[in-house]
């Protein structure tokens, strides 16, 4: 059985929620999810883009609500400015997305690397937080 089946044998349908802040890096981490949810078996069944990683968690709870959505994959990078503000961004960001992910009773996949990163960084993470995230919300869709 692939990883992207569940145990009817049916495809896993999977939302995909980029930001597009730092487009150079989230383009690559977006087309990466998309790829290795392929390469995995997974039905890509919707990609919502938005601004920026601020607003994943409420694109992912719109997907989250879809019957024909069984998991969501985010995927962003937030880099260190001159202020904490990349680390109350990601507070704020992955508290949200557990919360929607249990109210909805469906996964969610973290990859939005960050906090306290570079540029460079988060540029050599993107690939892997893009397939983790992948990887991560269909292997939790198989639970249930």
């Amino acid at each position: 059985m692939a990883i992207a089946e569940k145990n009817n044998g049916r495809k896993i349908r999977l939302g995909i929620v980029a930001s597009q802040f730092n487009f150079e890096i989230t383009t690559i981490m977006q087309n990466e999810a998309v790829k290795e949810a392929q390469k995995l078996g997974a039905e890509v069944v919707a990609i919502s883009e938005v601004l920026g990683a601020f607003e994943i968690p409420f694109a992912t709870s719109r997907l989250l609500a879809r019957k024909d959505i069984d998991a969501v994959a985010t995927v962003g990078a937030v880099i260190k400015g001159e202020t904490k503000h990349d680390e109350a961004i990601m507070n704020a960001i992955c508290s949200e997305l557990l919360r929607v992910s249990i109210q909805s009773g469906k996964p969610v996949g973290l990859g939005i690397s960050g906090p306290g990163q570079t540029e460079e960084q988060a540029r050599a993470r993107a690939e892997d937080y893009a397939h983790r995230s992948v990887r991560a919300a269909l292997g939790m869709a198989k639970l249930g």
